[in-house]
């Protein structure tokens, strides 16, 4: 019997509950009531249409603008760094998902899917109100409106638009008042922007438009190699700067997603889209180049006196140095939809920037420092676990927090923001930086060793013999890279690493090298027609090389790959480094030889 009474007790509380379902549908107000009487569907339907118009246009605006309808806030450009925040395209300023600041931070500003559809939301509220109605007041209609509140989901070949206001129709005895309003708007923005985000990490991953940007530097600007010529090699910095300009814009056009797979420009991407690259000579860009006199690339010989030396052919090993900057905008497109987005290309030292992680996709924060919140203990010690008090900071994609310095025991207990693949930076006078890979996401600690930095005396011998002439000594490593001019400097900081050691000796030289006389043929292009077929021809000419002096020539020297433990260097006070000489030149030959034997001497390093 009391199985029987709970059971009944469920029952009855299940009939409450439809009941009470059944009576709210009933008889709550009309005005929710979403089916619009035949009279009054045109209005309504031109409501919607309203209401398809401002979703698709604000789509547009993002497509367009880079995932965005609201500008970030702008940051200036500087002479270094030609690039302000935004790309100004055909009048339409579009922010960069990748660039360097006017103080050389680099950022990124991507939107993330979330908030394009808040700025999509909050597009349609303050134009749905602007609606026009005025065909059907002179029909006896009257339209009022509330306030509204749009909710967007892009998803990838439509937009969903749900819109809460009142929205009352009177005419006449009749009147009706809609509060929820749905719509389902074609547009390829949500695949559009997972693709053009795809691209972008592909980008980021292989650093494809710096390496396109390399080839085109390496063949429209003198950049190494040896000349063949007989009098100065003198280049002006702005025409080289102007026709790399032409190239790249012309190169970068040409690159294309699809095609044949040996296609020199088609870029491999993951994506099913057509792709486009567009840059422009007249867009803010920056060209560097060292070493150059001026607005003149000059190539000069080792050695060289007034009116002698070696010139062209005659021994004339160049080597220049660029930095490149400039926009690229991407265009991601199917149909005649397109999205697109700019991105800062950057060469520094005839190389590619580093690349950055394409996972973030959340816009540069000003805040990103104040918003600090997750608890990380960093403790720093030296190799011998001796407690080290340094500054530390913390990198996330261009923001840079100071969070303060360890204690003379070696801890500091801050708050650190969140960020994935940021950079942790320790810096103590005495040691060299410690920067290393550290996401925070939740609470923890971290043990940061710092290796000290030494200085020691650097003693040079040759063939066995003390070597007091002149020498560049190099001294490369991830971490850490000093040059000395030797004898001038006889001392270096050097800290625990794996070292590349080079050493270029250079004497006196009294080679005198006699006038020469000899043919040169080249294949050139055939004249006419045939010449655009790729059919070419034999050309010959005489070349004439005047008598020469070699007043300075590369002596001796090597290189080799050494580990430098900090044992070494604290029970030392010199760094032993033998060399080899190189022979004697004594024709041009033998002169060009010594260059590439350097290739294969060794170095001797002792620690004494």
């Amino acid at each position: 019997m009391q199985n029987k009474g709970q059971v009944t007790i469920f029952i009855i509380l299940v009939i409450l509950i439809v009941a009470g379902v059944a009576l709210f549908l009933i008889f709550r107000e009309p005005s929710s009531i979403t089916k619009v009487p035949s009279s009054m569907k045109p209005l309504y339907t031109s409501f919607l249409s309203c209401l398809e118009e401002d979703t698709l246009t604000g789509a547009d605006i993002l497509m367009n603008s880079g995932g965005y309808i609201e500008m970030p806030e702008f940051e200036p450009g500087s002479p270094y760094m030609p690039f302000s925040s935004q790309l100004n395209f055909l009048g339409n300023p579009i922010p960069y998902w990748y660039y360097v600041s006017g103080n050389n931070l680099e950022k990124q500003q991507i939107p993330s899917k979330k908030e394009m559809e808040n700025e999509l939301g909050n597009f349609i509220e303050n134009r749905i109100l602007s609606c026009s109605f005025e065909s059907y007041y002179d029909s006896g209609y009257e339209v009022l409106l509330g306030e509204p509140n749009a909710d967007v989901i892009i998803n990838d070949k439509d937009i969903d638009v749900t819109l809460n206001m009142d929205l009352t129709i009177n005419r006449g005895e009749n009147s009706v008042r809609v509060r929820e309003h749905f719509l389902s708007a074609n547009s390829n923005l949500g695949k559009l922007y997972d693709s053009a985000i795809k691209v972008y990490k592909e980008e980021q991953k292989e650093l494809f438009l710096e390496e396109y940007t390399i080839d085109v530097l390496r063949l429209y600007a003198p950049v190494d190699g040896v000349e063949i010529s007989c009098s100065p090699l003198i280049w002006n910095a702005q025409e080289v700067f102007e026709e790399l300009s032409e190239a790249i814009e012309i190169n970068i056009l040409s690159l294309k997603s699809k095609g044949a797979s040996d296609d020199y420009f088609v870029v491999d991407l993951p994506i099913n889209e057509n792709v486009r690259f567009l840059t422009s000579s007249n867009w803010p860009s920056n060209f560097e180049v060292n070493p150059s006199e001026g607005m003149f690339l000059i190539s000069k010989p080792v050695g060289t006196q007034s009116g002698l030396g070696i010139l062209g052919f005659c021994y004339v090993n160049y080597h220049y140095v660029y930095d490149v900057k400039y926009p690229v905008l991407i265009q991601v497109y199917e149909n005649d939809e397109i999205f697109q987005f700019p991105v800062a290309v950057i060469i520094r030292g005839n190389n590619p920037r580093e690349p950055l992680s394409g996972e973030a996709v959340a816009p540069e924060d000003s805040s990103f420092c104040e918003d600090a919140s997750t608890l990380v203990r960093v403790h720093t010690y030296d190799s011998n676990l001796v407690p080290v008090s340094a500054d530390i900071s913390y990198e996330c994609f261009g923001n840079t927090c100071d969070l303060g310095k360890t204690s003379p025991e070696g801890v500091l207990e801050t708050e650190f923001p969140q960020c994935v693949n940021g950079y942790v930076l320790a810096r103590a006078e005495g040691y060299s930086d410690y920067k290393t890979i550290l996401s925070v996401v939740d609470g923890g600690e971290i043990y940061l060793i710092l290796n000290r930095l030494y200085d020691k005396k650097v003693n040079l011998r040759l063939d066995g013999s003390n070597y007091n002439g002149e020498a560049i000594i190099n001294f490369v490593s991830e971490d850490l890279s000093k040059t000395i001019i030797y004898p001038d400097t006889r001392s270096v900081e050097l800290s625990e690493g794996d070292y590349n050691v080079s050493v270029y000796i250079y004497q006196n030289s009294s080679l005198s090298l006699s006038e020469q006389n000899y043919e040169q043929c080249v294949e050139i292009p055939s004249p006419g027609i045939g010449g655009m077929l790729g059919f070419t021809q034999e050309k010959c000419f005489e070349v004439s090389i005047p008598p020469q002096i070699i007043s300075n020539a590369l002596a001796g020297g090597g290189e080799v790959n050494y580990y430098i433990t900090e044992e070494e260097l604290r029970n030392s006070e010199t760094i032993a480094i033998t060399a080899e000489s190189l022979p004697r030149p004594s024709s041009l030959e033998q002169l060009q030889k010594n260059h590439l034997l350097f290739e294969t001497k060794d170095l001797g390093i002792f620690f004494i």
